[in-house]
């Protein structure tokens, strides 16, 4: 599958921004979904996710209340919706895929999270909050 993120931007503290990520060549209504950040200097940490099963979400602590990820299958793409943003919220956004149809919620729930679970990547997007 190919993923194609966009959205990103300069933005102020307090101030919002909706990342996209459209998909092609799969079928999307399989896969796990995430979104990942990377830093400058730092590595890549998960940000949220969206199960491919009935849609349930999972987040970061940093994030967990001003962000959240939602999916439309019949579109084949996914949504960040951040607000509040903070400086700290600057980085790279990329939108991930994954495919495991066995793995039960509370499994999913570790493995979401790892981003070396992950097979496919989008090129990234670049999210800057000034201060």
């Amino acid at each position: 599958v190919q993923l194609q993120a966009s959205g990103g931007g300069l933005v102020q503290a307090g101030g919002s921004l909706r990342l996209s990520c459209a998909a092609s060549g799969g079928t999307f209504s399989s896969y796990d979904m995430a979104w990942f950040r990377q830093a400058p200097g730092k590595e890549r940490e998960f940000v949220a996710a969206v199960w491919w099963r009935g849609g349930t979400t999972f987040y970061a602590d940093s994030v967990k209340g001003r962000f959240t990820i939602s999916r439309d299958n019949a579109k084949n793409s996914v949504h960040l919706r951040m607000i509040s943003l903070k400086p700290e919220d600057t980085a790279v956004y990329y939108c991930a895929a994954r495919r495991d149809q066995r793995a039960i919620l509370s499994v999913a729930a570790f493995k979401l999270r790892d981003r070396n679970e992950y097979e496919y990547w989008g090129q990234g997007t670049l999210v800057t909050v000034s201060s």
